[in-house]
């Protein structure tokens, strides 16, 4: 008896090594279609995203090109393969299967090469030493009942309300969360006033491959309402005015490599919709399974897939910030995957006192660069939690949406600046720019001196004629040079197209474009012998 026991036992640990599921990706040569998609952009981009590769002088290239669908389809078929989450940046397909089978996928002409999560299989493959999974340290409990004094001092911090202020507070812009869930966004009083100004603008569960979107963890609701939770005379968002799609791509009972492919989804899906800034409150080093896990050489930006497709977001025209990570304190006390990305914005956490908090996460990247880059309020934040109170909470995944929400503000101020340039901007205002540490990179940015200097700088290049409000809705206004007295206005289409001219007056500096489509305009200016052009967005 005991020997047929031994027997069933060696046989079922022998069939579950025979059918042991590898998480890999299978990247393509090429793309076939590239010359279709080309010759028709609005199959691959929104006008809107269009718009903004117009604005920011970014072409089209290989990487807007969707994966070619005849190979995606031919991969399904392959016995004992899945297809779990495609990528066109990458040009890839995260798939699962056994070893053997997801091997025999380098037999297809198409395929260049097969990449596994577990590196040990890969070519010159090496088992790094193993960090011990991460503990997510998010407190989401209630602890202190919101005083609005205090709710004042995450924005203040950052002289965001400055921007406020002067009016800018993200209307007309669009920003993607990319989390775990959004449950009771469509029903909690904080975020009524967001329903009623129809600012969400969709979204998609990509874990569970659903158009529910107000599902999963509570995680993704509190970090929206960093942004934009609104409850009268207790609690204002960093960018309280701006739009939104919610996207879930964390799935919070498992890690695993899958959700860095799913990232990697819903950020080209933000791309495509045209949408402005990205926050990720989120980030990776170790999995359910250990033999996935990163070590700390691979923080180099450039290993993981999540990194990667971070950096090609960037390339895109949008800003995407990234919370630094929660494990100062532990022994893996590191950023993690996708703040190690060179052109992510990545935050850590201070406290009320702009004191780092011990559980930020420390740089350097592996390749010795700043991160984090910059601090915003992490420790003593307020949010709503899951019950739909205020309350007060700990970690980077809500210093980061803080951050994110005063940068869209900043951007809607001054559009024509670059991703690029707003970015180093920020970096520039921090308090240790010029000495900084390991833990808190260059330290508190100060929002109102970017907004002195580059509105000066505005000022300046245009000869004191400025456009407003830009973004723009119903009407445009002007500012006239002060010895000028009226102006011969033109504004044409992105395609060159003269669609509207008059003469205007200083006396009455308006003009109304209600009656024009939404999209980017060039508004043409003539006065004394000068002729200036401005970009203006109609939203």
């Amino acid at each position: 008896m005991k020997t047929k026991l031994l027997l069933t036992i060696l046989f079922l640990f022998s069939l579950n090594i025979v059918v042991a599921q590898e998480d890999a990706w299978v990247y393509f040569k090429d793309k076939p279609s590239q010359a279709v998609f080309t010759a028709a952009p609005l199959t691959m981009l929104s006008q809107r995203a269009l718009e903004r590769r117009t604005r920011y002088n970014i072409a089209l290239d290989f990487k807007d090109i969707p994966a070619e669908a005849s190979y995606i389809n031919q991969i399904k078929n392959e016995t004992g393969i899945t297809v779990k989450a495609k990528s066109k940046w990458l040009n890839a397909l995260h798939i699962q299967g056994t070893q053997a089978d997801i091997s025999k996928l380098l037999t297809l002409n198409f395929v260049s090469k097969v990449e596994y999560a577990n590196k040990s299989i890969n070519p010159s493959g090496k088992n790094g030493k193993q960090q011990k999974r991460l503990q997510k340290t998010d407190k989401l409990d209630s602890t202190i009942d919101f005083n609005y004094g205090n709710s004042t001092n995450q924005i203040q911090m950052l002289n965001g309300n400055v921007l406020h202020q002067n009016n800018f507070t993200g209307e007309g812009m669009q920003i993607a969360i990319i989390d775990a869930g959004f449950p009771n966004v469509d029903n909690f009083a904080g975020f009524k006033r967001m329903r009623d100004q129809n600012q969400i603008l969709g979204g998609y569960d990509f874990v569970n491959r659903s158009e529910n979107f107000y599902t999963g963890s509570y995680h993704g609701m509190s970090v929206l309402s960093t942004i934009a939770g609104y409850v009268d005379n207790q609690f204002i968002g960093t960018a309280p005015d701006a739009k939104f799609y919610l996207f879930i791509s964390e799935d919070a009972a498992n890690e695993t490599p899958l959700e860095e492919s799913l990232w990697v989804e819903a950020a080209e899906k933000a791309d495509s919709l045209g949408v402005d800034v990205i926050n990720i409150s989120l980030g990776y080093t170790t999995f359910d399974n250990p033999n996935y896990n990163y070590v700390y050489a691979d923080m180099d930006g450039k290993t993981t897939f999540i990194s990667r497709g971070a950096e090609i977001a960037f390339s895109r025209g949008m800003i995407v910030v990234n919370s630094a990570g929660n494990e100062g304190n532990a022994s893996w006390h590191y950023i993690s995957a996708p703040a190690d990305a060179a052109s992510v914005l990545s935050i850590g956490a201070v406290n009320a006192t702009g004191v780092i908090a011990s559980f930020s996460s420390y740089g350097p990247t592996a390749d010795n660069r700043v991160k984090p880059d910059v601090c915003a309020q992490g420790a003593g934040v307020y949010i709503i939690n899951a019950s739909g109170a205020i309350a007060i909470s700990n970690g980077t995944s809500f210093s980061s949406p803080v951050l994110t929400g005063v940068v869209a503000c900043l951007w809607q101020a001054f559009p024509n600046k670059t991703n690029a340039e707003i970015v180093q901007i920020v970096k520039e205002s921090a308090h240790l720019y010029a000495n900084p540490t390991a833990q808190e990179g260059y330290g508190i940015p100060n929002f109102e001196s970017v907004f002195t200097l580059l509105n000066n700088e505005e000022t300046e290049e245009i000869l004191e004629v400025v456009a407003y409000p830009n973004p723009a809705i119903t009407e445009l206004k002007f500012k006239f040079p002060d010895q000028v007295t009226e102006m011969e206005l033109v504004i044409y289409n992105i395609l060159g197209k003269r669609i509207h001219s008059e003469t205007m007056a200083k006396l009455n500096p308006t003009t109304d474009i209600s009656d024009l489509p939404e999209g980017l305009y060039l508004v043409q200016l003539k006065f004394d012998d000068k002729i200036k052009t401005i970009k203006i967005l109609i939203n």
